[in-house]
């Protein structure tokens, strides 16, 4: 077998492969800079815990639809998701339960729920395809709408890249020179919820936000300049696509897990041997002689 065979023939050969691809390449360009900002402002937990907010949307627009419409399933989640990132906010200011908990709260309703609502009307193969994503099934129609939403996100960020920073690390500067920080924060929320949403079909709800932190945490480890943090992270997020997409063809595993797998693989070896990591920690080094 030759080199051609391993890395290019599947993509040359099928179509469902290069959509495959294509989708890990957009989401890894969303959802890697966007990760980045979730692990800055401390809400990586969050960010998994509106990945099973969303569950009850989709499952709703997978009845309503009757298959596994990106479109349906994705206004589902969308509202869902918003619904609960809202609510979540709405109780940590009103009660004495802090974001995070409430989040909590909110997000094993919401994953019992869709459980539910698909347990109920559908079968097992729609539940686990709800949950674990079907990446080798994305056809064209929702290969444009996981394209849109990268562009959007994309853009957003360009537009609110300089308020975001700013409330990451000086949120009390934000306020006190009118910054409307409450505003971009929504904003965020927004587009933490549209690529949720993106990764759905392709990852399913209990890994759709491993794109997202895994190359978020790799990057970290290797730079501490925000671009080039966001940069790392969306070429990781799309290596590690590639990566398990290639090794769930020729093994036959499921393409989703394979992919997280990949981007843990990465993250393992950066641990290892990034400039922070531990080989460098371990291997003493000559002290400096004055």
């Amino acid at each position: 077998m030759t080199a051609y065979d391993i890395f290019l023939a599947p993509f040359a050969d099928y179509g469902f492969m290069r959509r495959a691809l294509i989708a890990c390449l957009c989401l890894g360009l969303g959802s890697g800079p966007i990760g980045v900002f979730l692990m800055l402002r401390r809400m990586s937990l969050m960010g998994d815990a509106m990945s099973h907010a969303v569950l009850p949307g989709a499952a709703i627009g997978y009845l309503i639809a009757g298959s596994l419409s990106l479109t349906a399933m994705g206004l589902g989640g969308l509202v869902a998701g918003l619904s609960v990132a809202l609510l979540s906010g709405l109780v940590s200011r009103m009660t004495v339960l802090q974001e995070d908990a409430s989040f909590a709260s909110f997000y094993l309703t919401s994953l019992a729920l869709g459980v539910l609502i698909v347990s109920l009307r559908g079968s097992n193969i729609d539940l686990l395809h709800v949950l674990f994503g079907t990446i080798l099934a994305i056809d064209a129609p929702a290969l444009y709408q996981i394209g849109a939403i990268t562009t959007v996100t994309l853009l957003a960020l360009a537009v609110i890249y300089r308020p975001l920073v700013m409330e990451c690390f000086d949120p009390g500067f934000l306020r006190t020179v009118g910054g409307r920080g409450p505003v971009y924060h929504f904003l965020f929320l927004l587009l933490v919820v549209l690529n949720l949403v993106a990764s759905f079909q392709a990852l399913g709800t209990l890994m759709a936000v491993g794109l997202m932190m895994l190359p978020a945490a790799i990057a970290q480890l290797w730079s501490r300049s925000l671009p080039a943090m966001m940069a790392i992270a969306a070429a990781t997020a799309t290596a590690s696509g590639y990566i398990g997409l290639i090794a769930s063809y020729h093994f036959e595993f499921a393409s989703g897990p394979t992919i997280i797998i990949a981007a843990s693989l990465i993250y393992g070896f950066s641990i290892l041997f990034s400039p922070s990591g531990l080989a460098r920690r371990l291997i003493p080094r000559p002290h400096l002689r004055g």
